[in-house]
């Protein structure tokens, strides 16, 4: 099939194109390399039998419906996001530009070219608030009452979604994402914290942490995201799906666990908390397992291992 992506030159994003291409799919990219990088798609870009081609666009900019118009995808995985919770909070109308109004840029190109359907990054992190620990992990029904800019632009266009499906017969599937980690990440956003530990370990330089260290999140690795977002193109219609392992890894465990894969017995320093961050977190995926035949399968140490060797060849 013929597939956009938008955000495809990103860690998630341009290991879902490898993946795409690797099925033999058709993919267009929309990227405007603000976070994302050309080295990312360096694969898909060399190799001359793939249906590839890369567009640099902001999602803010209308032109970009006029592309999807004009490539008509069946099917549009719309990654392209501000993704820095502390972001949204110093500057909501930003976030809101590009995780509201580009996105809906998106769906009206997606709308025009009469795209089967949208699979849309959510942010089932933020999209939830701060629920008690009675509710963990927290399951789709949880009412969905954000406490940050970035969760309520994310449960917006959720909702866009919803109208789009009953007023243009788009099918939807938004993808409550846990926290994503894995090789080309980041270091910004909700699980850069992998990305930084990775890069200061590697370097021998002390990591640091925010608060006490107990705050817990969910953390999922990439390989096993970018399988769900495959699954999604044909599965879960009209649904948000969690995308999470049902964990609770506090910072904490989580330092101590790629500590000991990198071998280092360094102790981490401790700074003061930082706003706008849930204090626990994390998903339960059954919905996933029902509707798209999904179960993560990589346990941090694994993944911890990868994102460790990734960054120790990275120049």
């Amino acid at each position: 099939m013929r597939t956009l992506v938008t955000g495809g030159a990103g860690f998630i994003g341009s290991t879902l194109v490898d993946r795409l291409l690797a099925a033999g799919h058709a993919v267009d990219v929309v990227d405007d390399l603000s976070s994302g990088s050309l080295a990312n798609l360096a694969e898909a870009r060399a190799n001359p039998d793939h249906d590839f081609q890369f567009h640099r666009l902001d999602i803010r900019d209308g032109a970009v419906s006029d592309l999807i118009e004009r490539r008509q995808p069946e099917v549009v995985f719309h990654l392209a996001a501000q993704i820095d919770v502390r972001v949204s909070v110093a500057d909501p109308v930003l976030d809101a530009m590009i995780n509201i109004v580009g996105s809906l840029n998106v769906l009206e190109g997606a709308r025009r070219a009469g795209a089967r359907k949208v699979v849309f990054a959510s942010s089932g992190g933020t999209i939830y608030g701060a629920p008690g620990g009675d509710d963990l992990p927290i399951r789709e029904s949880q009412p969905q009452t954000p406490i940050s800019p970035y969760g309520v632009a994310k449960k917006a266009v959720g909702d866009y979604l919803a109208a789009y499906r009953e007023l243009h017969q788009i099918e939807y599937t938004a993808l409550a994402l846990a926290n994503v980690y894995g090789p080309r990440q980041d270091p910004h956003g909700e699980a850069g914290v992998v990305a930084i530990f990775a890069g200061r370990l590697l370097a021998d330089e002390a990591c640091t942490i925010y608060g006490d260290g107990e705050q817990t999140r969910d953390y999922v690795y990439v390989d096993d995201v970018v399988d769900a977002f495959v699954r999604a193109a044909d599965k879960g219609g009209g649904l948000v799906i969690n995308i999470g392992t049902g964990v609770e890894t506090s910072v904490n465990q989580l330092y101590s666990t790629m500590a000991d894969v990198a071998g280092i017995e360094r102790a981490a320093v401790l700074a003061p908390a930082r706003d706008g961050e849930v204090p626990r977190s994390a998903l339960d995926a059954a919905r996933a397992e029902m509707q798209l035949g999904w179960k993560p399968w990589t346990d941090l140490a694994t993944g911890s291992a990868a994102v460790l060797e990734y960054f120790r060849k990275k120049p």
